[in-house]
């Protein structure tokens, strides 16, 4: 298994960035797939989980995150909108067979049996 982040930059408040992660090695379409995130000196919060067209949003991004995947290029997307400096963070992809236990709050790596590398977003005018 395999999972690679692209996409953080250094962006200002209020702008947007979309993160992608590619997935191989197992089978992406019925995977259920999440993003995760670390701020500095912060724990590991559950963002955003997507099973087929169902999403799950933390609280902190709904209505200004989204997630899509795309099955035929193994990717799976991040939307991120009207970003504050509080989103500044490292942004890991992770998957797992099942939905995570950890989802409305902070996860440890137990939770998910694969990570990706992390991808740096930094807000910050």
């Amino acid at each position: 298994v395999q999972l690679v982040e692209s996409g953080g930059d250094l962006v200002q408040p209020g702008g947007s960035l979309r993160l992608s992660c590619a997935a191989s090695g197992f089978t992406f379409s019925s995977a259920y797939m999440s993003w995760v995130r670390q701020a500095p000196g912060k724990g590991l919060e559950w963002v955003s989980t997507i099973y087929n067209s169902n999403t799950y949003y933390a609280d902190s991004v709904k209505g200004r995150f989204t997630i899509s995947r795309d099955n035929a290029k193994n990717t799976v997307y991040l939307q991120m909108n009207s970003l504050k400096s509080e989103d500044t963070a490292l942004y890991y992809c992770a998957t797992d067979p099942r939905y995570p236990y950890c989802s409305g709050g902070y996860c440890s790596r137990a939770d998910f049996g694969y990570w990706g590398q992390g991808t740096q977003v930094t807000v910050s005018s």
